[in-house]
């Protein structure tokens, strides 16, 4: 096994709870800290269903004995360990692997990714995650109640409801970076600056991580609801439809915004562009009105001593009335033509 180097040291924890059937009372749910693998042969109860969460594989012999006990397949502990890997879903004989990327805002509401393993096995789910944390404590709490519909259904749908809450978490996400190119599109028309430039460009680039991430998960999750899978029952099939429909809806969310993105970016360009074009044409209107009096002026700035118009006493007045004159009518033909004062 190859463990990326810097990977977090494995913390391993246990929840247990019998399946509630009718006329029985349920049992409690049993959570507890796993400090030795070897221990975990003896807690695991083939009467109750376990969850097993390893968060950090920065020990290989901790995986491979994890891999051990559960027959865990090579091919499969090669795909939770090697991140990051393409979202899929891999049926073995002991068991199935779901792979799929779990979204999440940190406290300066940046954008963290990282993988998730979801293995199902006949009484067990055991789960493995790159990171410390994670967004499924809302499923931890449900797991609690009595009443609820993952007491009453097998393993099969405690993976369902992994994979629906990951999926589930990219709404936020996803709600969090409209909000944002909404922000940004103001910007863009009031004001375009290099810095909203920037803010487009990154937030394209998540947008398209975002959507690497998404499409395999959808092609996996279908694969869960077509393909024969012993491990998976019917009445598990529908909710994972559900969860399909929850990834078809976030691509095509994520998509919009990239698109809306890269049309933002052609928005900042073009009016870029079109402020460059307005100082070209103030500063273009401008040398065409000074051409004329600089001629002018050149031609009575020339030191010649037969220039009849220098001997006479009003020609000074004259000169400049005439400068003035042609001034005032270029300005009124420009204004007239729309070129200045008013759109074209």
């Amino acid at each position: 096994l190859m463990v990326a180097d810097g990977a977090l040291q494995p913390v391993i924890r246990m929840i247990s709870y019998p399946k509630a059937a009718e006329g029985k009372s349920v049992g409690e749910v049993l959570k507890q800290e796993i400090e030795n693998v070897t221990d975990l042969a003896t807690l695991i109860d083939p009467d109750r269903i376990t969850w097993i969460d390893v968060q950090g594989f920065g020990d290989t012999k901790t995986v491979k004995q994890i891999g051990e006990l559960f027959s865990i397949h090579p091919l499969a502990l090669e795909d939770i360990v090697n991140v990051p890997q393409r979202p899929k879903a891999e049926v073995y004989d002991e068991d199935t692997l779901v792979v799929t990327r779990m979204v999440s805002l940190d406290d300066q509401r940046e954008v963290q990714m990282e993988q998730v393993a979801v293995l199902l096995s006949k009484n067990c789910v055991v789960t493995f995650q790159e990171k410390y944390g994670d967004i499924l404590d809302p499923l931890r709490e449900r797991i609690n109640a009595p009443k609820n519909r993952i007491r009453k259904l097998g393993p099969d749908y405690l993976m369902y409801a992994i994979v629906d809450t990951v999926v589930d978490g990219y709404y936020p996400v996803i709600d969090e970076l409209g909000d944002h190119l909404e922000e940004l599109e103001d910007e863009v028309m009031d004001n375009p600056s290099t810095a909203a430039l920037m803010q487009l460009n990154r937030t394209k680039n998540l947008l398209v991580n975002l959507r690497r991430a998404i499409w395999p998960q959808r092609e996996a999750v279908n694969s869960l609801v077509r393909e024969e899978n012993s491990f998976i029952s019917e009445e598990v099939r529908l909710y994972l439809r559900d969860t399909y429909d929850h990834c078809v809806q976030s691509a095509e969310v994520i998509e919009m915004y990239r698109e809306m993105a890269t049309g933002l970016i052609n928005i900042y360009l073009s009016s870029v562009a079109n402020r460059s074009n307005e100082v070209m044409k103030v500063l273009t209107v401008m040398a065409s009105i000074f051409i004329p009096l600089t001629f002018m002026a050149g031609i009575y700035g020339m030191n010649f001593e037969h220039m009849p118009e220098l001997k006479l006493p009003w020609a000074y007045p004259v000169f400049w009335c005439v400068m003035g004159t042609t001034a005032f009518a270029m300005v009124f033909y420009f204004w007239k033509k729309g070129w200045i004062g008013k759109s074209a």
